[in-house]
């Protein structure tokens, strides 16, 4: 399990779902929670609608080739299906680590197995600072994390 708002799909977002796809193999499934509008509203940058976040995803998944199934789903909140959902990982960024965390948590009181939780490294820009979306929203990067000058 994955989730993200994913605007713009960003070389960061691509190691986080590269990484869930080899963690899924062939015959596993990677759940993708996408950020519903009003969710992603909540964003100090502005956010394309969810339709067209969703079709670059699906383009850049279906473009890689990736052996295991998918599903996109709504994320209407920091957790979406991960607290009730039969799985067995979820991959994270440093960033989001405390929410992986606090999902197993509330996993356990509610009687639900902890997940394995697979932390990714954040790319980094020309800059030695993480790749984001509100970096490259200002101007300061663009997806790859080139400096734009």
């Amino acid at each position: 399990m994955v989730g993200g708002t994913f605007d713009p799909l960003h070389d960061g977002h691509k190691r986080l779902l590269e990484r869930s796809f080899i963690l899924a193999g062939s015959g596993g499934q990677v759940a993708i929670g996408l950020t519903t509008d009003p969710f992603a509203s909540r964003k100090t940058h502005p956010t394309r609608p969810f339709n067209t976040r969703k079709k670059d995803l699906v383009d850049y998944i279906l473009g890689q080739h990736f052996p295991a199934d998918w599903i996109v789903e709504p994320l209407n909140d920091r957790f979406g299906s991960a607290l009730d959902a039969d799985f067995d990982a979820i991959v994270v960024s440093e960033e989001t680590l405390p929410v992986a965390v606090e999902i197993n948590r509330l996993r356990r009181d509610i009687g639900k197995k902890k997940v394995d939780i697979h932390q990714i490294t954040c790319v980094l820009a020309e800059d030695g600072h993480w790749i984001s979306s509100t970096r490259i929203y200002r101007g300061e990067i663009d997806v790859h994390g080139r400096l734009i000058r």
